[in-house]
């Protein structure tokens, strides 16, 4: 599988992201070497900030509502960031086992959840898991460094994120 080629389709959606003024995260549901769903960040910005609307759970629900039959421990989910808490474990409950992300997240990242220390419904997908970071990283950490420096953008201005990402080379 070309991880490479399936990370420039989820950077394409957070470039569009970017370019409508959102959280630059990009996401693209892949199975058997095809791409089946994508999403993008919505809903970060102004009156309708929320955090429900991140790329990977926009590219869930577009999968979900497309093919629902679909057999979900073979996808693998490409994300420009590494999913946060929210999504890690979303994916998690809905079969997924493979992820793949750019740009790593400093401040609220969740591949790193220690899955043999929850619930036994946690503890028995551990061993399946499967995570490879840093695909096309630098295309990633672009984004986000232009977000961060844009004078129209505050969301996440001034957290952890923001100052670890403009703190990169």
């Amino acid at each position: 599988m070309n991880h490479e080629t399936f990370m420039r389709l989820a950077l394409r959606q957070a470039q569009q992201a970017l370019t409508d003024q959102e959280f630059p995260v990009g996401a693209v549901i892949v199975a058997e070497g095809e791409p089946v769903a994508t999403g993008r960040r919505v809903n970060s910005r102004n009156e309708t900030a929320n955090e429900l609307d991140h790329a990977e759970i926009v590219a869930l629900r577009d999968l979900l509502g497309r093919r629902p039959e679909i057999v979900r421990d073979t996808l693998t989910v490409y994300s420009t960031m590494e999913p946060c808490l929210m999504c890690y474990s979303t994916m998690l409950l809905n079969g997924i086992r493979n992820f793949v992300y750019a740009y790593e997240d400093a401040m609220g990242g969740g591949t790193n959840l220690q899955l043999m220390n929850l619930t036994p419904l946690y503890q028995t997908m551990a061993p399946e898991v499967r995570i490879l970071p840093h695909i096309l990283r630098r295309e990633s950490l672009d984004l986000f460094k232009a977000f961060f420096t844009s004078p129209a953008n505050n969301y996440w201005q001034g957290s952890l994120l923001s100052e670890y990402t403009l703190a990169q080379p």
